[in-house]
């Protein structure tokens, strides 16, 4: 199989990530945000109050890049940082007010985009789709494990 070609899995998902994530950038480009903000805004939206090392575990990026996604946030006036009382190493990410009433407008403007990208699909396909996803995710999780393990 050609491995560019469109029967190519991964460049068919990369496809799909990148018209996403476009479409995303323009939209929170109107609230002066980049996508990079995103996912860890979705999951202090859900948990704050986690360490950045959380954070980046549930976003799937190093911890550097967390840092300097945190650091650009933090400027935005979107998050602060609390040292933990009991770990003075650990830092605790926090939204701030103005972090939080994002969600008002960031959450439907999210599911807009959804309804746009499944337009026309059915809901039964959606729902084969996102649980081979989920399955390819697990899958590819395991490949990374046996790649790091000696």
């Amino acid at each position: 199989m050609d491995l560019a070609s469109e029967e190519s899995l991964g460049f068919q998902v990369r496809r799909c990530h990148r018209a996403f994530d476009r479409l995303l950038n323009a939209r929170l480009a109107r609230h002066g945000l980049s996508s990079g903000f995103w996912g860890f805004l979705r999951a202090l939206w859900q948990e704050s109050g986690v360490t950045q090392a959380r954070l980046s575990q549930l976003n799937n990026v190093t911890a550097p890049t967390a840092v300097t996604t945190l650091n650009a946030m933090a400027r935005a006036g979107l998050v602060r940082r609390e040292r933990d009382p009991a770990d003075g190493r650990k830092l605790h990410i926090f939204l701030t007010p103005r972090g939080r009433r994002l969600k008002e407008d960031l959450v439907p403007m999210a599911q807009r985009i959804n309804e746009a990208a499944s337009a026309g699909i059915s809901p039964e396909d959606l729902r084969t789709t996102l649980r081979v996803l989920d399955r390819i995710s697990a899958n590819l999780a395991r490949e990374i494990e046996q790649e790091a393990a000696p």
